[in-house]
């Protein structure tokens, strides 16, 4: 399995906790679920061009939390069962989308308040969306 992990070694932050970060983040947004297999310490390290102690220790400390687990021969995995996120954790990975966004909404010309009406009309579509089923009617019970 390849992980789609970017490691920025001038960003001032140790490399295994800018693994840790981005893995904790796929699993809270359900891009990694329970059960799905991460890759090989080594297949890792080859992948971010890593040395294998920085994939081990970003591994321990998820495993250590309870978010992965090794498999003696078998591999690393996501662990079973809801993954607990403390209101902190949420709110700072939504706090960094919401810094990006609100970079590129100045960036573009856009006020505050043309943000939050955007927001609320794209909630609202995505909303009806969700709603309907694959032929586009309304699903019962939506």
């Amino acid at each position: 399995m390849m992980l789609q992990i970017t490691i920025n070694e001038r960003e001032g932050t140790p490399l295994y906790f800018q693994l840790l970060r981005q893995i904790k983040h796929m699993i809270a947004t359900g891009r990694l679920n329970s059960g799905d297999e991460l890759p090989s310490v080594r297949a890792l390290a080859q992948q971010l061009v890593v040395n294998p102690n920085t994939v081990v220790r970003a591994y321990r400390e998820l495993e250590s939390s309870g978010l992965i687990c090794t498999r003696r021969g078998s591999g690393t995995f996501v662990a079973e069962g809801p993954v607990p996120y403390s209101d902190e954790e949420r709110r700072r990975i939504l706090s960094e989308r919401l810094d990006v966004l609100i970079v590129e909404s100045r960036n573009l010309g856009y006020s505050m308040e043309q943000v939050t009406r955007l927001l609320k009309e794209r909630d609202a579509a995505l909303r009806v969306r969700k709603s309907k089923g694959p032929s586009g009617e309304l699903e019962h019970g939506a």
